[in-house]
């Protein structure tokens, strides 16, 4: 593969240089010592663009003043995605193997679901509790 294509897993990222590369190629004709990929300042960006954007639908939903369960729910929306951009982007996560992918956000996602059966456990619980000490 040719270093000057994109790569045709992410639109816009320039493929890493290959490890097996020859002496004299483009980053030791410059004295560069890094391989790795280089990504456009423009998906930097855009992607701090959505950002903002995020971030003032998420100021909107109290400015409109949403009540109840749609206030909540468009305020974690928005935080999960913005936290998914952070992770994916910035962190560069979403050129990760699968592997590191699986390693970092298995754990939290199970620990999320144990705090849901443990919030719907102390609800059964306070309901019971009601019910018999009246």
């Amino acid at each position: 593969m040719a270093s000057s294509t994109p790569s045709p897993d992410v639109p816009g990222l320039a493929p890493a240089a290959p490890a097996h590369a020859p002496a004299g190629s483009h980053g030791e004709a410059h004295g560069e010592a890094h391989h790795g990929q280089q990504h456009p300042i423009g998906l930097y960006l855009k992607i701090w663009a959505l950002l903002f954007v995020l971030s003032t639908l998420s100021y909107m939903v109290d400015y409109f003043h949403f009540e109840g369960y749609l206030r909540w729910t468009l305020i974690l929306l928005f935080m999960v995605m913005k936290a998914g951009l952070i992770v994916g982007v910035f962190m560069h996560m979403a050129w990760e193997r699968l592997a590191l992918i699986c390693a970092i956000l298995l754990p939290p996602l199970c620990l999320l679901v144990l705090v849901g059966l443990m919030a719907m456990e102390a609800d059964y619980t306070f309901l019971l509790r009601g019910a018999f000490f009246r």
